[in-house]
């Protein structure tokens, strides 16, 4: 008997020990009070962290630097879809969709010191409007468009895919050149040559894309999605603001507040909110006023990888809303739009 009672303790103890899963900790902001927590979660859903992870926390500040592999290739997918609802005077509305998708990759060539030598991969372009019912695609996946106005986007899309761009750019995120440019030029040149004669009206399509597709203009937009956390780094709770000009004078600015919301679990999440206050612009002449009303907010969040430093997932709803007034008097006409928009990188759901 008591053999048998010596089995069943070690049965139980077994069966206790093996109940019991172990746990991880993370650190976050708690969404109630704003204050930095410690929690635990079950150690099976926690990604596993390096010991030495390219986003790291000294003495409770976190850096972001990259550790990226030599061979390997890393996503960098952006997409955008807009909402448009537009009403007149009389109150009917027109809505309209707009979605675009550029598909990009990195493939990481070399590292030498502390300077990664990379392929960027131009893959796929896909462009969409949905107006009144009616759909309308450009997808350089897909075969040409029959419509003629479509053929010349699908044309410069489609020699835009397909080529490829060097990069180099150190462990901390700057990215320092940007070559290849020129054979890219060229070949949207001789597609746009296919559907136009006149030589003028080549090279003005080709001098646009210029001021749109070069160096500096990638490396701001590389900029912006790769490296957000301050060179300094930021404490779990810490905010921290940017602003750009929304327009070419420089006279509206877009501001984007961000905070540094949990670290753990192999990822790092960053909130972002902010935007453009709203501005009234009026104009008197005689006894009419005319008046524009705008502002834009933005709300979302932005994943890394803690192990890479590299995107993992952007996605930010953007909300601009802007209205027209004339009035006359107690007469007064006005005409509203709104666009609700998802800014996302490397999607994983549209």
């Amino acid at each position: 008997m008591k053999n048998i009672a010596a089995v069943a303790l070690i049965s139980t103890i077994a069966l206790v020990s093996c109940n019991k899963k172990e746990t991880a900790k993370i650190t976050k902001v708690d969404p109630k009070t704003g204050k930095t927590i410690t929690v635990e979660v079950p150690a099976d859903s926690v990604a596993e962290v390096e010991e030495n992870p390219a986003i790291k926390d000294s003495a409770g500040i976190y850096t972001q630097t990259f550790k990226l592999e030599k061979g390997k290739t890393y996503p960098l997918t952006t997409y955008q879809r807009d909402t448009k609802t537009m009403t007149d005077p009389i109150g009917k509305t027109i809505n309209a969709t707009s979605e675009s998708t550029d598909e990009m990759s990195f493939m990481v060539n070399d590292i030498k010191g502390n300077v990664y030598d990379i392929t960027l991969n131009l893959i796929a372009k896909r462009n969409s409007q949905t107006s009144q019912g009616k759909t309308i695609v450009v997808d350089t996946k897909l075969p040409i468009p029959k419509e003629d106005d479509l053929k010349m986007i699908w044309n410069i899309n489609r020699a835009l895919t397909g080529n490829k761009l060097n990069m180099k750019m150190d462990t901390k995120g700057n990215v320092i050149s940007i070559t290849g440019f020129d054979p890219v030029y060229s070949k949207v040149a001789n597609s746009v040559g296919t559907l136009i004669k006149d030589k003028n009206q080549k090279e003005s399509i080709v001098a646009s894309l210029k001021e749109s597709f070069n160096e500096k203009v990638l490396k701001d937009q590389f900029t912006k999605n790769l490296t957000i956390i301050p060179k300094k780094g930021a404490k779990i709770g810490g905010k921290w603001s940017n602003s750009e000009n929304a327009d070419a004078q420089g006279r509206i600015k877009v501001t984007s507040n961000y905070t540094l919301k949990s670290a753990g679990n192999g990822v790092v999440e960053i909130s972002v909110t902010g935007g453009i206050p709203k501005k009234v612009q009026k104009q008197n002449q005689d006894d009419l006023i005319h008046s524009i009303s705008s502002e834009l907010t933005q709300n979302g969040t932005i994943k890394f990888d803690q192990n890479t430093g590299w995107i993992k997932n952007q996605n930010i709803s953007v909300k601009t809303t802007q209205t027209e007034t004339i009035s006359r008097g107690k007469e007064s006409q006005s005409m509203t739009s709104v666009s609700n928009s998802s800014v996302m990188v490397n999607p994983s759901a549209k």
